[in-house]
């Protein structure tokens, strides 16, 4: 398979994570969503500074083109095909311990939503698959036309937030089999209603919270946050790039706790927990994107980023 050529995801707050990293000279950093490559270029690029960068992703077809991106720079960038959930088996075995620095950018890339047959978009018709990688076993079809009602309505409600969680899975299982997305977007649209107009489409919670459940992302996201500390070295750097509550709730709680020398009860008589600081966090307010990026890049809008460091 031939490299695709073309690029089409714009990295989000690319200036903002460059600087937050503290790129060093000789430093080791990971890109835990490499995708197709933006910010781990720019963390290559950074003049003199001899880095060396790991980039993880389950995507495939995007490794591919981050490949493509990269080979100007040698051994210096190394890629491997993986779950930022291994962070720290994936790390080790290519020589990435300590990092300088890791980044998780999360979310779905440009590619991922151009692709119809990936299945992730509602506006681009394709079977319905939303699989970050293909050696994934469970597709969105499969938990669409495969779970009851009630597991639908939790899902929904759980990872969409979505108030109508439990008519929207009365409408799934009602019009089964449901096979693309486009047929999933009308179903979930008749039963959410179009209400006011907000600029967001009715099946938008929906297709967020399956794509969630296919991919396993929350409990991923834990999995590598807490991964991510450990193979940080003293003043390595943690950045992560979110785009939905959900996510970004993870991210604070996490770091604020790993921030803290005592974890225990409010009302704890005395500190029993043995709970060690560590990281400092960085950022007390999340950094967003400025008008000018949102303008060029709409989606961006979302997005939120969170800085610690390691102590």
């Amino acid at each position: 398979m031939q490299p695709a050529r073309e690029v089409r995801h714009t990295s989000v707050l690319l200036p903002e994570a460059l600087d937050s990293l503290d790129i060093r000279s000789g430093g080791a950093y990971i890109d835990c969503t490499v995708g197709e490559g933006g910010h781990a270029l720019a963390v290559l690029d950074e003049p003199a500074k001899d880095t060396r960068l790991l980039g993880i992703d389950l995507d495939r077809d995007a490794l591919e083109t981050a490949r493509w991106r990269l080979e100007g720079h040698g051994g210096r960038a190394v890629l491997a095909e993986g779950s930022f959930g291994d962070l720290r088996e994936l790390a080790t075995s290519n020589g990435f311990v300590p990092a300088d620095g890791v980044l998780l950018d999360l979310g779905v890339s440009s590619l991922q939503l151009e692709t119809a047959q990936r299945g992730f978009s509602f506006s681009r018709s394709g079977r319905l698959d939303m699989r970050f990688g293909a050696s994934q076993q469970t597709t969105a079809h499969d938990l669409v036309n495969g779970e009851t009602e009630q597991r639908l309505a939790t899902l929904i409600y759980k990872y969409g937030e979505e108030r109508k969680s439990r008519r929207v899975a009365r409408a799934i299982v009602a019009a089964r089999p449901i096979e693309t997305t486009i047929e999933l977007a009308e179903v979930v649209s008749s039963a959410v209603g179009r209400g006011r107009r907000t600029g967001v489409h009715p099946a938008t919670r929906t297709f967020q919270a399956i794509r969630i459940a296919v991919n396993e992302e929350l409990q991923n996201l834990e999995c590598g946050l807490a991964q991510a500390v450990e193979v940080l070295g003293p003043k390595g750097r943690l950045v992560v790039i979110s785009y939905h509550s959900l996510e970004d709730r993870i991210v604070k709680d996490f770091m604020r706790t790993q921030e803290r020398a005592c974890i225990c009860p409010p009302d704890a008589p005395a500190c029993v927990c043995g709970h060690v600081a560590t990281v400092r966090l960085l950022t007390r307010r999340i950094v967003r994107p400025s008008d000018e990026e949102i303008e060029t890049n709409r989606r961006s809008r979302s997005a939120r980023m969170r800085v610690a460091e390691r102590l």
